[in-house]
């Protein structure tokens, strides 16, 4: 990589962010481009966000991602907030032009590329989505345009409350529930949450009650206890990888106005989990 007095940065806010893959996949971009940009990540703090965003224009970044637990505090910090973005109440991804700061959401799209991808039809489906955060929120906003019944469960109940309420004003087939009682209801089970990240982790759902003919997701894009649970009882399965790629390419847009070598990204985030 060749740093120079005309290189626009971007880059990633979070905290943590040592795990990372969003750097090899947009570097690897950039250079196969040939435009003159570099991906860095930034650990920042959550009482340093305001400092942080106020240094995309202060250095002239091009812009940067922006990952937990900064997707929803950000905003305020904006100067515009797309309607997709403000309506899912989370912002990923920064884009500096024209001396304003402008967020977007790609999170979601992300996802649906990446259902697309697998073959995943979400058309007239059954679909629970466990967890209402900030990426049930971002994922939630689509699936529901399509879906036959969209159910979505959390411990935390004020947050599944809000949540549902959100979506519910825009779609009427969008419903909160405490705890699905048999997940031989739904089509498709996505796990929304952290749980996963870690080997000692529960299992979000009950493996025992999967049947073969559904699809189960995970949000995190390594292989999960969910997803090796699932896939043996003969579900098909999906990572968080291909809505990482997916969300990377749309964000990598939006920073350059060029569309971005897909394949090449795909082969970073590949070889980065080797």
């Amino acid at each position: 990589m060749n740093i120079t007095g005309k290189t626009r940065i971007t880059g990633l806010f979070g905290y943590p962010v040592e795990h990372t893959l969003s750097p090899a996949m947009h570097n690897a971009a950039f250079a196969e481009t040939g435009l003159d940009y570099c991906y860095v990540p930034f650990l920042v703090h959550p009482e340093n966000l305001g400092s942080a965003v106020a240094s995309v224009k202060a250095l002239s970044m091009a812009g940067v991602n922006v990952t937990v637990p900064h997707k929803e505090a950000v905003i305020p910090l904006l100067d515009q907030v797309d309607s997709e973005a403000a309506f899912i109440g989370a912002v990923n991804t920064v884009v500096h032009r024209d001396g304003k700061l402008s967020g977007y959401n790609t999170d979601g799209r992300g996802f649906m590329k990446s259902l697309e991808e697998a073959g995943v039809d979400v058309g007239k489906k059954r679909i629970l989505v466990v967890g209402a955060g900030g990426a049930s929120r971002a994922i939630g906003y689509y699936l529901s345009e399509t879906a036959e019944a969209l159910c979505i469960t959390d411990i935390d109940g004020a947050r599944l409350v809000r949540l549902a309420a959100d979506l519910s004003r825009i779609r009427s087939n969008v419903q909160g529930v405490g705890s699905p009682e048999n997940l031989n209801d739904f089509d498709i089970v996505i796990n929304a949450t952290p749980l996963g990240l870690k080997p000692s982790d529960p299992s979000p759902v009950d493996l025992s009650a999967l049947r073969p003919e559904q699809t189960v997701c995970d949000l995190i894009y390594k292989k999960t206890p969910l997803l090796e649970g699932a896939a043996a009882r003969g579900c098909r399965t999906v990572s968080g990888l291909g809505m990482l790629l997916w969300q990377g390419v749309l964000a990598f847009e939006l920073w350059t106005l060029v569309r971005p070598p897909v394949e090449v990204m795909r082969n970073a985030l590949l070889q980065g989990m080797r």
